[in-house]
């Protein structure tokens, strides 16, 4: 699988590593370089935080090609059964989270942005740990009462 880095390639010479290393480190901090190499095959200098993002939207993919090839129940059950902290959810709520993390997945596949579907399965993997914590929508209503103060 390519990932892109956005619109244009950014590619660096291996002598630069010598020559720049800060400043081909600091721009390796923002996004994947290609450092290219006369003597060998190019390489991809990255952060740890981008491998590590991009190694977690990997289990991701290979937990939803599971629950693509399970035929049992609706997409909501299956993933329920990769992701069980969506038992966290109400049913309603499993099916909106079950179809939100399959297109935050084809997003971040087709654009090459794994950030997209990681956030998505955090933010709902997070909504169900707070669930299950008992934390509950709690009613604002008292936001829209309003009194007027004096400033200090």
């Amino acid at each position: 699988m390519t990932f892109s880095t956005g619109s244009s390639t950014r590619t660096r010479r291996s002598s630069d590593l010598s020559k720049h290393s800060a400043e081909v480190f600091a721009e390796a901090e923002k996004h994947p370089i290609t450092v290219t190499r006369r003597d060998g095959e190019a390489l991809i200098l990255m952060s740890e935080r981008e491998a590590q993002t991009r190694s977690r939207l990997f289990d991701f993919a290979a937990q939803l090609l599971t629950v693509t090839l399970d035929d049992r129940g609706s997409l909501a059950e299956r993933m329920t059964r990769a992701f069980p902290w969506m038992l966290a959810l109400s049913p309603a709520d499993r099916d909106i989270c079950a179809q939100d993390l399959v297109d935050a997945a084809r997003a971040s596949f087709s654009t090459g942005q794994p950030h997209r579907a990681i956030s998505e399965l955090t933010s709902w993997k997070e909504t169900a740990t707070a669930l299950a914590a008992g934390l509950r929508t709690t009613d604002l209503a008292w936001l829209d009462e309003h009194e007027n103060v004096e400033r200090p």
